[in-house]
């Protein structure tokens, strides 16, 4: 249920990170269970800066209205063009073809510093 070659933020949102260049960005299976049936998504255009733990975008579900947290320092250089007819795509594939946007980082140490798999399961079963 939680991809052990992703990381984690406490505010439910996964990043992967590759060999080089930008990070993938979306949220977990947990956040979309939680959300409901999304219904619309807003995402931050490309070359916008963001700073971790910003607000970067919204999920919007028919039970809510849920902010996108930037879970590092960046700018982001793509955003998941299919959401904007396909924001269940978010439901249905929250680790696959529901990704949100691409973030090219400042710095990698703060991907290091993300949750495992684990540890984002211990969490969730603390609260």
């Amino acid at each position: 249920m939680y991809p052990e070659d992703l990381k984690y933020t406490a505010e439910h949102e996964w990043l992967k990170a590759g060999e080089e260049g930008p990070v993938r960005v979306g949220i977990t299976d947990f956040a979309q269970d939680a959300l409901g049936d999304i219904v619309f998504v807003q995402l931050p255009e490309v070359g916008t800066a963001v700073r971790a733990g910003d607000a970067c975008g919204e999920l919007e579900s028919t039970k809510s209205v849920s902010d996108l947290f930037a879970p590092v320092n960046g700018t982001v250089k793509a955003v998941n063009e299919a959401l904007a007819d396909q924001p269940d795509l978010v439901n249905t594939d929250p680790y696959g073809e529901g990704w949100l946007i691409d973030i090219e980082v400042d710095d990698d140490e703060e991907v290091a510093a993300l949750m495992d798999a684990d540890t984002y399961k211990g969490q969730l079963d603390q609260s």
